[in-house]
């Protein structure tokens, strides 16, 4: 593959990344959701036109806590910076569907420690995960990715 192909190749896949990135915060808003659970969350994002995350959180279901860790990987974005988190779970009816690979949008950016943001998230149970962020540390973020979350420590 030349580079000129490799260019067009990889500037489709970002292009259909956003898009549907986009497309999940359009259906989130859309869609019937009901409130279930509440999470916190830190994570550390490392982006460069590609991003990696890693991090944990605790999920609040049903009188109960549950910590989880996430990682995950995406396009849009550039800097580095820390992410705490929290907010709503949406259509959780089964502890164990909270598991899985989530889908995201996000906007947001982070200058020293006056960073805001906020992402909506959806695996393929249909549990959505609408949060909002503080970040620190110098990053600038617009795109789509996705997110493996696992429940356990």
């Amino acid at each position: 593959m030349s580079v000129y192909d490799r260019r067009r190749f990889t500037r489709a896949v970002v292009s259909a990344l956003l898009l549907s990135g986009l497309a999940l915060n359009a259906s989130a808003q859309n869609a019937p959701l009901r409130p279930s659970g509440s999470v916190n969350i830190h994570q550390v994002q490392i982006a460069f036109i590609g991003s990696g995350t890693t991090g944990g959180g605790t999920l609040y279901f049903r009188g109960r806590a549950y910590p989880f860790k996430l990682g995950g990987l995406g396009i849009g974005g550039i800097g580095i910076s820390t992410i705490d988190a929290v907010g709503t779970v949406y259509n959780l009816y089964r502890l164990e569907d909270f598991n899985g690979v989530y889908g995201q949008a996000q906007t947001g950016f982070a200058i020293g420690e006056q960073g805001r943001g906020q992402m909506w998230l959806q695996n393929s149970h249909g549990v959505y995960l609408q949060l909002h962020t503080k970040r620190q540390g110098l990053a600038l973020s617009l795109g789509a990715g996705g997110m493996v979350v696992q429940l356990g420590t």
